[in-house]
């Protein structure tokens, strides 16, 4: 599933993501090939009805995601207290090789990546949100593909 299909399936939980991950830096957890877990920051990049992530061609998230796909995604928070909330996103990852979907994502950063970068969009299997009292909350806070 993409990102759209967050959006056609829950649009405010989306809204509500697509805001707290452009607040970066967000955390990408993968997993290793002895099986173990790896967190890195990452610049998440929302546009063209799908969630991306540029990285070094040399990055072992990149290893990771390209021979094992899973990944977990977190925004940040600004402090201890969780202001504005947190929003989580699982799922598996695409490398991508189309000079159009790289131009769609490159178009939508707020950074110009550069030409060696990797390219990866992050399919949505569930997202989630949660608060603390300070944020207003979609009223449904979870969704998850069929």
């Amino acid at each position: 599933m993409t990102w759209r299909d967050l959006e056609d399936g829950n649009a405010a939980l989306a809204a509500f993501g697509a805001a707290r991950l452009a607040r970066g830096p967000a955390y990408l957890a993968t997993v290793d090939a002895e099986g173990r877990p790896r967190v890195h920051p990452v610049t998440p990049i929302v546009g063209d009805g799908a969630l991306f992530v540029f990285m070094e061609p040399t990055s072992p998230k990149g290893r990771d995601l390209v021979e094992r796909g899973a990944y977990a995604l977190h925004s940040g928070v600004p402090d201890t207290r969780g202001s504005g909330g947190e929003f989580a996103v699982r799922g598996d990852a695409t490398q991508v090789t189309d000079a159009d979907r790289r131009a769609a994502a490159a178009n939508a950063a707020p950074y110009d990546p550069a030409d060696r970068y990797v390219l990866f969009e992050l399919g949505v299997r569930e997202a989630r949100c949660v608060g603390y009292g300070d944020v207003a909350l979609p009223s449904a806070r979870a969704w998850s593909a069929a």
